[in-house]
């Protein structure tokens, strides 16, 4: 039984604030720790439910956050910037089973702790062949490709909601309780590892009887950026079509190759903003 987990910050057990998800941030440190505590949750988590093997994504930022030294040994780390599959950038067939630890609720969700689509200050809204998705959403997708379901969100009550309406019957770690997008009301990490480590554990046993989540071909991402200079700079491809003032939409066969042309799209977003 092997095991994918993708990670990302916002959604870390304790974490309510911009300056404790970035590096220049002064509590950026301390958060690497938490994060990497409640990864090992999950890994424990993972071995205790038959794992044989666990990989983690380091999904957040320039995806150098996790404190390898402090990481179970048992497990796996790919991190650094640049990966085409990004929060999944490592996933293939072999695996049988993602565990999303420290996801967040999509850009746009009612008081979700930090809630953003992949670029915070780039994007506004994103649709998946016309359903609006986040990058919990997309990630599943991606692993469904593959064939690989996803068994478990741990992250505040938004996420885990948001979770639910794409993966139904997965586990879910309520990690704190939005009060607003920089104010929750957090679990200890004690508590919260506990809750991470059975929720790992019970994804794992039952994976085999979890469904992956497939999209309908060929796959349409629509992205609204946040002002037409992104738009502008991202139809520099001819593939991409331009939808409206803010808007572009890339088409694929299938969601590996319409992601890795959104991820290109973003890139030259980022560069006309």
């Amino acid at each position: 039984m092997k095991v994918f987990i993708s990670s990302d910050i916002e959604g870390i057990t304790g974490v309510v604030g911009g300056g404790q998800s970035t590096m220049a941030g002064a509590d950026y440190a301390r958060v690497r720790k938490l994060m990497t505590q409640d990864i090992n949750a999950a890994v424990e988590g993972a071995f205790l439910g038959g794992a044989t093997g666990v990989v983690i994504n380091d999904g957040h930022g320039a995806g150098t956050n996790v404190l390898i030294e402090d990481l179970d040994p048992r497990a796996r780390l790919i991190s650094g910037d640049q990966l085409y599959l990004s929060q999944m950038g490592g996933i293939d067939h072999t695996f049988d089973v993602v565990l999303f630890v420290g996801h967040h609720a999509m850009e746009g969700t009612a008081d979700g702790v930090l809630n953003h689509t992949f670029l915070g200050r780039t994007i506004n809204r994103l649709t998946m062949n016309g359903r609006p998705v986040g990058e919990m959403g997309i990630n599943g997708a991606i692993a469904g490709h593959f064939g690989v379901p996803v068994g478990l969100e741990a992250g505040d009550d938004r996420a885990c909601a948001e979770a639910l309406s794409f993966f139904p019957g997965i586990e879910t770690v309520i990690t704190k309780r939005a009060v607003s997008r920089t104010v929750a009301d957090s679990l200890t990490p004690g508590a919260s590892h506990r809750l991470i480590r059975e929720a790992a554990e019970a994804a794992v046993r039952k994976a085999p009887l979890l469904s992956p989540l497939l999209v309908d071909l060929p796959v349409t991402f629509e992205v609204e950026f946040k002002s037409t200079a992104e738009t502008t700079f991202a139809t520099l491809f001819p593939s991409v079509k331009r939808t409206g003032p803010k808007g572009v939409s890339v088409t694929a066969p299938d969601v590996v190759s319409a992601f890795k042309m959104l991820w290109g799209v973003f890139e030259l977003g980022m560069a006309g903003a």
